[in-house]
Order: structure tokens, then sequence, then C-alpha cells
């Protein structure tokens, strides 16, 4: 993981966490709306950058096996 990534994901996780001190104190609909929405993306930006680190760990696994001759499709 990088260290861009990681402070990227900690400064979306306290987007996430003012979505839902947002969406706790709203008197209204749309603030609460508004709360519920910045959590929510922060959920999902951050299972996206989690998702990301898998996939580059995949691929440098997958690059190591080509180096090594073991072709591609074997496991």
């Amino acid at each position: 993981m990088k260290a861009g990534d990681l402070i990227v994901g900690i400064m979306m996780a306290c987007l996430g966490l003012i979505g839902l001190y947002a969406a706790a104190g709203a008197l209204d609909l749309e603030m609460s709306i508004f709360g519920w929405s910045l959590a929510g993306f922060a959920v999902v930006f951050i299972f996206g950058l989690i998702k990301h680190h898998y996939d580059e760990v995949d691929a440098a696994h997958a690059a190591a096996r080509l180096v090594a001759g073991g072709g591609a499709g074997h496991e």
C-alpha cells in the first residue's frame, strides 16, 4: 500500500464520520440525506482503495510467476 492511498483512506474515513455526524444532527430531510450519502460514498471509496491494493498485489504475483517460468494461467 502506498502512503498516498493510506492518507486518502484516512481522509475519507474522516469525511464519512463527518457525514454520520451531520446525519445524526440533521433537522431536515435534505441534510440527513446529504450526511448519509457522504458516509456511504466514503465507505464505497475505501472499499475501492482496498480492492485497488489487492489488484496490485495480484498483478505483482502474476508477473513474478511469468518471470519464474510458470507461464500464464498456471497456479
